[in-house]
């Protein structure tokens, strides 16, 4: 069977650590591999579907905050994870929470505003209902194998539910056969990929799941180390990652941050089908990034401003309090935690304040045959004698509050406050595209960028015509409800850019003229659109629906990233979401001729589609 674990996150920096993740059985899809199957059956590749990456620069080093989603319904409970480091970094957990806060906090929301002339009564549904829909647009030491000396092993830790070691060797094959040995799956096919990584200088830091830990318990790692000049290591991904694979990059940095081994593209905002909320995000920018001379080697910029807008609730609480449980006994372990504001059950079911709490009780306090969560938590001393005395540990169980929920949050709320500049950045790559490693640099003279409420403006003519100003300024008309079929000359990239270290960004192909002259000779022909009332118009299911789509959807791309989606994060709605709207074709009380009827603007009509 296939581990569908998904990496949504696979951070490294060039300059103190570089890290590979992904996800095969046995197998690497980047830098993780899995178990799969019985142990006669060849380890299958677990497809990786995104990577979502934090780096917070510093002046003299960098901390890099990797995240992991697997898929809970599958039965492999072995992986090794493989990064690629430069030296020696500091371990700690990550906070899970920061990555939904992240993307939920800067996701892409495209939407616009219907402006329409009145043209006498009509019942249609532009009449009375909203214009638009609102939606959301990743041990023993030797080897007894071979003769040949093992690996030096330069760290040995445990870190929350991982262990890891850092290890460094000349040779590829002793590297993977010291993994192999050790309880740490691999795929033989990353071996002249890894081969790749040590003759230029690299070291390898191998992960896997402690001997009592569950994939439940899997958290996002943070790795510190020298330097300030991060890095995706992205050839270890290729192995087993899908075709315009997701990848998004976070920077909390003093300045704005770019690419500086890749391209950077501003998208041609004239080929997204605004008629349709940008429901085909990913799939323009992966064109746009395709372009000569990016050639499928560049980043977009979705956010690039304050960090302030990241939410920062659930983060941490100063009600949480590891130290209370040293002494508890395993039966106050419900109350001590509701206190807290971390765990509530009730008669149908338990709330989980943190995404790491449930698997820490099951590690703990599992739940005895027959019983559900609410009815064991909720009532612990009804069931006293099912307790698992021998799991039990209070020292334990308070080391593991204090060093995956408290103190993660408590850092995580604290570099959000401590760095005032946010940068998301966004590309898709596939497998054969996946031959040099991005890095990125800060560069004070880059834009603000902010596409969390990208709108255009819409006006409806009684002819049936929409003529509609995007975010460029450009301007152009379509009948219907259908956006235009454009020639193949139109480009999809306005701009392509090389990021400089200092200074703005340096053009390196301006389509603005191209994208001109195609406009201007471009018309769209109505095609049978009813003329005179376009409050008449009928609306398909797509004006109207709600929908979550992939971005980092939570890849989603999806809206605020909170209800879930592939990135494990939640939609939510955008400025002006939810509110009535309509043509307005009559407007009571007013006169049809006088000025104030000629043009009603219709505030709330914002659809809204957002992405991860």
């Amino acid at each position: 069977m296939i581990y569908a674990l998904r990496t949504l996150a696979l951070a490294a920096p060039a300059v103190g650590l570089a890290l590979a993740l992904a996800a095969p059985p046995a197998a690497a899809c980047g830098g993780t591999f899995c178990d799969v199957g019985p142990m006669d059956q060849p380890n299958m590749p677990v497809d990786q579907t995104g990577e979502t990456i934090l780096f917070v620069l510093a002046e003299d080093y960098t901390e890099a905050h990797i995240q992991i989603e697997y898929d809970p319904d599958t039965d492999a409970q072995n992986f090794a994870w493989l990064i690629p480091v430069t030296s020696v970094p500091t371990f700690s957990v990550g906070s899970q929470q920061l990555f939904v806060n992240l993307l939920n906090s800067t996701v892409p929301s495209f939407g616009y505003m219907t402006t329409a002339e009145p043209c006498g009564g009509g019942s249609g549904p532009f009449c009375t209902g909203t214009s638009g829909a609102t939606g959301d647009s990743p041990d023993s030491g030797t080897d007894s194998t071979t003769s040949e000396p093992p690996p030096e092993i330069l760290l040995r830790t445990t870190v929350g539910a991982f262990d890891i070691v850092v290890l460094q060797d000349p040779d590829a094959d002793s590297v993977m056969k010291w993994l192999g040995s050790n309880g740490f799956y691999q795929d033989p096919k990353a071996t002249p990929i890894v081969q790749e990584y040590i003759d230029e200088g690299y070291l390898f830091a191998a992960m896997k799941l402690s001997h009592n830990a569950e994939v439940a318990q899997i958290h996002p790692i943070t790795l510190t180390y020298p330097g300030n000049e991060p890095c995706v290591p992205l050839r270890l991904t290729r192995i087993a990652a899908k075709q315009d694979m997701d990848v998004r990059a976070f920077f909390l940095a003093d300045d704005k941050v770019g690419p500086s081994s890749y391209k950077h593209v501003v998208v041609n905002d004239v080929r997204w089908d605004w008629a349709n909320f940008v429901d085909d995000y990913k799939e323009i920018v992966s064109l746009a990034i395709d372009e000569a001379p990016a050639d499928g080697h560049a980043f977009v910029t979705e956010y690039a401003g304050a960090s302030s807008v990241v939410d920062p609730s659930g983060l941490y609480s100063d009600a949480w309090d590891g130290g209370i449980f040293l002494g508890a006994a395993a039966t106050d372990v419900y109350d001590l935690l509701a206190a807290q504001g971390l765990l509530e059950c009730n008669d149908e079911a338990c709330l989980y304040s943190h995404a790491l709490l449930q698997g820490i009780l099951a590690q703990f306090l599992p739940i005895p045959d027959g019983l559900t969560d609410h009815e064991f938590y909720g009532c612990l001393t009804c069931y006293e004698g099912l307790i698992d005395v021998n799991a039990w540990d209070p020292v334990l169980f308070s080391l593991a509050i204090q060093e995956r929920i408290i103190d993660p949050g408590e850092h995580a709320l604290n570099i959000l406050s401590a760095w005032p500049t946010l940068t998301r950045l966004y590309t898709t790559l596939s497998p054969e595209e996946m031959t040099v490693d991005p890095f990125f640099y800060e560069n004070e003279s880059l834009p603000d960028v902010d596409l969390r409420a990208a709108t255009v403006a819409r006006y409806v003519s009684c002819g049936g015509a929409s003529t509609w100003t995007l975010l460029t300024g450009r301007v152009l008309t379509t009948f219907g409800l259908s956006w235009p079929v454009f020639p193949d000359e139109m480009p999809y990239a306005l701009r392509i850019e090389t990021i400089p270290p200092v200074g703005p960004p340096q053009v390196d192909l301006d389509n603005g003229d191209l994208i001109d002259e195609i406009l201007k000779n471009f018309s769209v022909q109505p095609d049978s659109v009813p003329r005179g009332d376009p409050c008449s118009y009928t609306y398909s299911d797509s004006d109207t629906s709600t929908q979550t789509t992939d971005g980092t959807g939570t890849e989603s791309g999806t809206g605020t990233e909170s209800s879930s989606t592939s990135d494990g994060a939640t939609s939510g709605g955008g400025p002006g979401q939810g509110d009535e709207s309509g043509c307005a074709c009559r407007s009571d009380g007013l006169d049809p001729l006088t000025p104030a009827a000629l043009l009603i603007v219709v505030g709330g009509a914002l659809g809204r589609r957002r992405r991860r």
